[in-house]
């Protein structure tokens, strides 16, 4: 019999995580520490008994939680999905699951099917810390103006070069520098549950926000500047202005990467950079 008969036919496969990201080294895999990606490709490697390649819709950093990351990767054809589920998720088990698993079209990427990306990030608005919520949200003590902040916001709608908000990466050698223009489709604060001030302040604040893709440290310097501003230290008519620095000394403080969820990822509709 020859080789070619013990190869088994493989498939495409989407998996949809979630994951507490506190006790992992970010999301991509790397030698000698604990990822996400490196958890998740070792127990899948373990249940189908053969190595697994998989990718990844985006990397989050170390500390950034997800609830609906996206992978994709060949996986033999005879694989059972709803065990390879619930075997994952006993090995992964408590702070990395599959929440959904399905066969896709096997041009199906990823990383490179998706369309926008959306991530979620909370803020604890009271003058005392909330134990339940201090490692899903920041907390913020003193009043923070939400109208104020969603003006801000609002101003960062549509296409611009996002440099005053994002750490620019270093181009690769005989490269020209990465583009950071982005397309940003949703920007704003709503309000979840009210704190000890009065209800027109305060309380449990989520800020949401879609782009078609995201530079290294975006989320966390525009929800930081859109909290100075919430707190009075600029003006929500200050965002133009430091979009057009295209400087990240231009923007505000950068918040804490604990708090930060990498809440879905779309593949519906046309890619903006394709």
């Amino acid at each position: 019999m020859d080789h070619a008969s013990h190869v088994r036919p493989v498939r495409n496969v989407r998996l949809t995580l979630a994951y507490d990201g506190t006790d992992f080294r970010g999301f991509a895999e790397s030698d000698g520490v604990r990822t996400v990606m490196g958890e998740l490709r070792r127990a899948v490697g373990t249940v189908i008994r053969g190595p697994a390649e998989l990718t990844g819709a985006g990397r989050t950093d170390a500390g950034v939680h997800a609830w609906g990351q996206v992978v994709t990767g060949m996986l033999p054809d005879d694989t059972d999905l709803r065990r390879l589920m619930r075997s994952v998720n006993a090995l992964c088990a408590p702070d990395l699951s599959i929440r959904d698993v399905e066969w896709v079209d096997d041009q199906f990427s990823a990383r490179f099917s998706a369309t926008a990306r959306t991530y979620h990030y909370d803020v604890w608005n009271d003058p005392s810390p909330h134990p339940l919520l201090a490692r899903t949200s920041w907390h913020v003590p003193h009043p923070l103006d939400v109208d104020a902040m969603n003006a801000g916001a609002s101003s960062l709608l549509g296409e611009h070069d996002f440099s005053a908000f994002c750490r620019r990466p270093k181009p690769a050698t005989g490269h020209p520098e990465p583009s950071l223009v982005r397309r940003l489709q949703l920007a704003r604060w709503a309000r979840l549950g009210t704190g000890h001030w009065e209800s027109s302040v305060g309380g449990q604040l989520r800020f949401e926000i879609t782009a078609t893709s995201f530079c290294h440290q975006m989320v966390r310097s525009i929800v930081g500047t859109l909290v100075d501003i919430g707190l009075g230290r600029r003006g929500p008519e200050t965002i133009p202005a430091t979009l057009a620095a295209r400087h990240r000394n231009a923007a505000g403080q950068l918040a804490p990467p604990t708090v930060l969820v990498l809440f879905s990822v779309d593949y519906s509709g046309d890619r903006w950079d394709a």
